[in-house]
């Protein structure tokens, strides 16, 4: 069977050999767990990597019991100052643009690659990375033209999946077997007591993170858009930014985000090509985040949530904030207002969006399996 998706471009941006992969972070137990989950069948290619993170393993346990011993009483005593702000939507739907954006208020905080990376030891470590050890990263994220670095805003989800939490994200390591805990982008499958501990992660960790900087948290990871539900019933008064963006548009950045995650950090060798079976990927996971998420808006404040278009961010992201503030009423815009817009008549027009093309084939079957998420959201 041929595939009728676009082939992503096997050029990405290089990802230097010394450069630290996610797994780097973890700790001896879920590494092994890792490994043993999927078989150790790890591609002789990847010895060298598997290796290395084998031998941080112990640092990384050690680092913990460190962190423990220095911090362990006030993070025990620790309270978020506000309910987080989550940004939600698909991957590749300008979530990251999204929080990069929300990051410009010093007001407002959020988890950093590095505390992301290195979830159990960042307060005793992060200054080192942070002063000598920049040189590490590359400029840029492999799959676009966003800035890299140990300081950018990321994802928390990589946090919990080092953590030793269930995450989809484990499927980035062996990305030639099933994809795993894919109940985990909804949680209505997932056992009470498996929930409660999954909740319990993610607090423990944005707790150690105001810990280091007492601010409301703005968290980004597409994979908590079907966890709607349970986050605004663990955190009453949080609001959400959605985003959402053309499928056709949507369907091939995410089908190129995926090789070139798998590109740097597998530990199996993996296709250079969109696979049939990344495709089923890609249209499974949005159905399910979907089925979800319109499911339980229905239960929501509408005082809480905000629907945005990529489309309409990226035309006139200085307004688009500034309505963004006001319907979730959000203090001090006026004072971000003038830094906004330097990046918009800077940065924001040299940025250089990757250029896709869906073939005819194609989008008839997104238009088919993803029919409510094109009508609902206005891209019919």
């Amino acid at each position: 069977m041929t595939s009728n998706a676009p082939k992503p471009s096997p050029q990405y941006h290089p990802y230097p050999f010394y450069s630290p992969r996610f797994w780097h972070g973890m700790r001896m137990g879920t590494w092994f767990r890792l490994l043993a989950d999927n078989r150790f069948r790890v591609h002789p290619t990847r010895w060298a990597l598997a290796t290395t993170v084998t031998l941080a393993g112990p640092f990384n346990e050690a680092m913990r019991l460190a962190q423990k011993a220095i911090y362990g009483r006030r993070l025990d005593a620790q309270q978020l100052p506000a309910p987080p702000l989550f940004i939600l939507g698909h991957w590749r739907s300008g979530t990251t643009l999204m929080h990069e954006l929300i990051a410009k208020d010093d007001r407002l905080g959020g988890p950093s690659t590095y505390q992301c990376f290195a979830p159990h030891h960042f307060l005793v470590s992060e200054w080192f990375f942070r002063s000598f050890g920049k040189w590490l990263l590359p400029s840029k994220r492999p799959m676009d033209n966003m800035e890299a670095g140990w300081d950018r805003p990321q994802e928390d989800e990589f946090a919990l999946m080092n953590l030793g939490v269930p995450s989809p994200y484990r499927r980035i390591a062996f990305p030639n077997e099933t994809p795993p805990d894919l109940e985990y982008l909804d949680l209505a499958d997932v056992p009470q007591e498996k929930r409660d501990e999954w909740l319990a992660a993610l607090h423990k960790f944005l707790l150690s993170v105001t810990l280091r900087k007492d601010q409301r948290l703005v968290l980004k990871s597409p994979t908590h858009t079907g966890r709607l539900r349970y986050l605004a019933e663990f955190y009453p008064g949080t609001k959400f930014i959605h985003m959402t963006r053309d499928p056709r548009s949507l369907f091939p950045s995410t089908c190129r985000l995926w090789p070139s995650l798998d590109h740097v950090q597998a530990l199996q060798k993996p296709s250079s090509e969109v696979t049939p079976e990344l495709e089923a990927y890609v249209i499974e996971c949005l159905q399910r985040m979907y089925t979800a998420f319109e499911r339980d808006i229905a239960h929501i404040d509408p005082e809480q949530i905000i629907h945005v278009r990529y489309e309409d961010l990226v035309a006139d992201p200085v307004n688009k904030l500034a309505e963004i503030y006001e319907t979730l009423k959000l203090d001090g815009f006026d004072d971000i207002r003038p830094t906004l817009q330097e990046w918009a008549d800077s940065q924001h027009r040299e940025y250089k969006v990757n250029k896709h093309s869906l073939p005819p084939e194609t989008e008839a079957r997104i238009r088919t399996e993803w029919a409510d998420y094109f009508e609902r959201y206005g891209y019919a």
